[in-house]
């Protein structure tokens, strides 16, 4: 067996330049986090306060009034045009080409580069104006429409990604290339939990109307370089909402509870040792699974919710994996105190068929977008959720 000494002394020269880096800003992050805690009256050990779940000292530094946020995030860009914004005077220009005072020498995809001109074409829906702002909204949102004036449209969003990917990511970690902390993870590091029973970022992805849409990368819900316990949880659309939820056939809790305990304590070993807060996370996870197994078959049974509810969210609520069931889950987890809950509904990537597909997709999520909205209000979380 080879000494402990030669074996930490093998893995000193193991590091790597780029490692050395990460490590030493990890530490001196901890470290300024400790002197905080300390100062605060916080634990003495360095990062137990963001392990424990308390987000970071002195936040927010003013009085917020969201408490948390529900981002309903259609993956593959809607129609802007035939959704929600209206542009009537395209119809004037029907057929005509594209000026380059409108292009200004945009880059162009694969997809369309190859064409010999580029026709303007209209929405082919209709639109009406909504609510006391005299909001103009598409036929294909009836539902929603009803709730315009309780929606902030902003029309000035844009990215300097041309491809879908690139600016998902964008759009969720604030920049195009791969590898930044999602927007649940910042304000599970920054503000921490309300429940110790449940994640602070919960994800799902219900089916969708189109098949054969883009695919999702966990990397937009998440960590970065932020400790890997702000990553978003992923509930399952089909099946167990998360796996090994239920402890095997001969393991009850008690032991599980004595198994977890014994491994915290080689852990805690192994932090004092090295000093890397990935351990810390990693018995905060642990502790976090043993707490979910009690808390999230609660969170997803649905039995105890009256009929009056359920016909908010449309026929679909009910069937587990759709966006219907996904919002009602969404609602039942923000009176729990979840931090921030975010669903993705793919296929939303209308090139061609825009006819055919998007009316299908818009229904889709219409009458569950408006019952979350109504159930929301009815219980006086609409004036503090996000």
């Amino acid at each position: 067996m080879q000494p402990l000494a030669s074996v930490q002394h093998d893995r000193v020269d193991a590091v790597t330049r780029r490692h050395f880096f990460q490590q030493g800003g990890l530490g001196l992050g901890t470290a300024a986090l400790g002197s905080l805690l300390m100062r605060d009256g916080g634990s003495a050990l360095a990062a137990e306060g963001v392990a424990a779940g308390k987000g970071l000292p002195g936040l927010p530094h003013f009085a917020p009034k969201a408490k948390r946020a529900i981002w309903l995030f259609m993956a593959g860009a809607p129609c802007q045009m035939d959704l929600w914004d209206h542009k009537p005077q395209m119809a004037e220009w029907y057929d005509k080409d594209l000026p380059e005072s409108i292009r200004k020498g945009q880059r162009l995809t694969t997809m369309t580069s190859g064409q010999d001109r580029f026709p303007i074409a209209p929405s082919m829906f209709t639109f009406a104006r909504h609510g006391q702002t005299g909001t103009p909204v598409s036929e294909l949102l009836p539902h929603t429409a009803a709730h315009v004036d309780e929606l902030a449209l902003i029309y000035s969003v844009w990215t300097e990604a041309i491809n879908h990917d690139p600016a998902i990511t964008y759009i969720t970690t604030g920049n195009q290339l791969p590898g930044r902390p999602s927007m649940g993870a910042w304000l599970s590091y920054g503000l921490g939990n309300e429940n110790d029973n449940l994640p602070s970022f919960v994800v799902m992805t219900p089916r969708w109307y189109k098949k054969g849409a883009q695919a999702l990368y966990n990397r937009l819900w998440g960590n970065g370089f932020l400790p890997s316990k702000h990553q978003g949880v992923a509930l399952r659309s089909e099946g167990d909402p998360v796996l090994y939820l239920s402890d095997p056939e001969g393991l009850d809790r008690s032991l599980r509870r004595r198994m977890l305990d014994s491994l915290g304590r080689l852990n805690r070993q192994q932090f004092e040792r090295e000093g890397d807060p990935e351990t810390l996370a990693r018995i905060a996870q642990y502790e976090m699974a043993f707490r979910m197994q009690a808390s999230v078959p609660e969170l997803t049974d649905l039995s105890g919710e009256s009929k009056a509810t359920l016909d908010l969210y449309g026929p679909e609520v009910s069937e587990p994996g759709t966006f219907a069931n996904s919002c009602l889950r969404a609602r039942r987890m923000a009176e729990r105190g979840v931090r921030f809950v975010q669903i993705f509904h793919r296929g939303w990537d209308q090139h061609g068929n825009v006819g055919g597909n998007l009316p299908g997709q818009a229904k889709n999520i219409d009458h569950a977008c408006s019952g979350l909205l109504s159930d929301l209000r009815q219980r006086g979380l609409l004036e503090d959720t996000l």
